[in-house]
């Protein structure tokens, strides 16, 4: 059969019912010879590129004059700036004989269960669909997919940043929106929307009760012990953060951790009173050289911190509720070995969570690095505090309910603990005329650990991208669900 013969027939076969001028099936998998009397090329990339926009370019001379020929009869010449989008075809909806490309404006209409299964397999073989007259028509359609919009909630008024990076990012598509409201608003509108962003709101089962079209629950970072998700989970709605490794989060409070311990050791508040009062030299501080740092709680955060202590000639030592095989030295496999051996040169003692104590009594600088759960909230109590050296430095970077307040206030008052620095609080936002503020060794920031330009940004990509996921029917990735 000839070539230009046999394209017919298989176009023929995929697309039947449908005006034929109207659409082509192209073969562009890879260089070859149809094995027939024909003597039509094929070769990968040559007609259709395979990436977010298709064109038609580089057609071979000589050897193409029947495929040229053809395809110049049959198609039209598409700059990426007209060219139908058609990423990947990752989701396709069929409902009512119709295919829809998501993310796309084609629309195939008219088409049996036959023809779609058809065309899913031509896509699996490595033909694809090439537009041919249709593309005027195609631009002025509008599917009911680009009619539909996504909305995401944000809640609250505090870490600002979120919200707007995540507008910023998501500008170019108007078909997600992006709302902030106050905290006494999100119960009446919740129900409007699809994704819901909680950061320091709690949402219990009276609130997600009525989140009737909710998706997804989500935090802007990893932790989601402010979420119900009991109760999330029974409404059919799936509860998920950020992971801190990929985003820089777990960096940015790591970087944090060091900033308080050096701010702690060098007695910030005190140089601030010699700079008011016209003093040189006062007060004396401290280094970080040669002090035992116990990291408390040894996840992204611990490893990130760990990493950059280092370098200051610090001994290190930390506990994990549980090490994974890769971190002990009889793991058998080459990667592992690898983290192991980074993990072992990094770390100079590892515990497990219940050697804290034991840890606590080692430190000269604890540094809380624990996700808050029932098991965890106030373990930072007197009895820990006790078992601390007197004088040793504690820092919090993690979750301020980790901290019982009567028992930090108790030993800073006795002088057994040589310093606070937190960048979380029991309750926030901070009140500034908190009695603990009046202790000089007290440094507090307002929760802005993981607030950088590059972490928020990223997590505000990765918010971005699962709206538009979700908007298209695609599976959630780039977060990690809970439930």
């Amino acid at each position: 059969m000839h070539t230009f013969s046999m394209l017919r027939v298989v176009r023929k076969l995929a697309f039947g019912g449908l005006d034929t001028p109207k659409l082509s099936v192209v073969a562009a998998h890879h260089l070859r010879r149809i094995p027939t009397g024909g003597q039509a090329w094929y070769k990968k990339d040559v007609c259709l590129r395979r990436i977010g926009t298709w064109t038609l370019t580089d057609l071979p001379p000589n050897k193409g004059a029947i495929w040229s020929k053809w395809v110049y009869k049959n198609s039209m010449l598409m700059d990426p700036s007209n060219a139908i989008r058609l990423i990947l075809l990752r989701k396709v909806i069929v409902n009512k004989k119709r295919l829809i490309f998501t993310r796309s404006m084609l629309v195939l209409s008219n088409l049996s269960l036959f023809d779609v299964s058809f065309l899913l397999l031509l896509y699996e073989v490595g033909f694809f669909i090439n537009l041919t007259g249709f593309l005027g028509e195609v631009e002025q359609m509008t599917t009911e997919n680009d009619k539909r919009i996504t909305r995401i909630l944000f809640c609250g008024p505090h870490f600002p940043a979120s919200q707007n990076y995540t507008k910023e990012y998501l500008q170019n598509y108007s078909f997600i929106q992006v709302d902030a409201v106050p905290f006494d608003k999100v119960l009446d509108v919740i129900a409007d929307y699809h994704i819901c962003v909680v950061k320091d709101m709690r949402l219990d089962s009276n609130v997600i009760s009525h989140a009737k079209n909710m998706k997804l629950l989500m935090q802007f970072g990893v932790g989601v012990e402010g979420i119900d998700t009991i109760a999330a989970t029974r409404c059919g709605i799936k509860v998920a953060r950020i992971p801190g490794g990929a985003t820089g989060n777990a960096t940015s409070c790591a970087e944090m951790a060091i900033y308080l311990m050096l701010g702690l050791l060098r007695k910030q508040n005190e140089m601030q009173i010699s700079v008011q009062q016209k003093k040189l030299g006062e007060p004396v501080g401290e280094t970080l050289l040669g002090k035992t740092v116990f990291i408390m709680g040894f996840g992204n955060i611990g490893f990130q911190l760990a990493k950059r202590l280092r370098p200051f000639e610090v001994k290190i030592i930390a506990t994990k509720r549980s090490w994974s095989p890769s971190d002990t030295p009889d793991s058998c496999q080459s990667n592992e070995h690898v983290q192991n051996n980074v993990i072992d040169d990094l770390i100079d003692e590892k515990g497990s969570h219940e050697e804290i104590f034991k840890f606590a009594c080692k430190a000269d600088i604890v540094v809380c690095c624990l996700s808050l759960n029932h098991e965890t909230a106030g373990i930072i109590n007197k009895n820990f505090i006790s078992s601390m050296r007197k004088g040793a430095l504690l820092v919090n970077i993690a979750r301020g309910k980790l901290l019982d307040y009567d028992a930090v206030a108790y030993h800073l008052e006795s002088g057994h603990l040589g310093g606070l620095g937190i960048d979380v609080a029991w309750s926030e936002p901070f009140d500034p005329h908190d009695p603990i503020l009046k202790f000089k060794n007290v440094l507090i920031t307002p929760h802005v650990a993981g607030v950088t330009e590059h972490s928020y940004r990223s997590m505000a990509k990765v918010v971005g991208d699962v709206a538009l996921q979700l908007h298209d029917g695609h599976p959630l990735w780039g977060i990690e669900f809970v439930n």
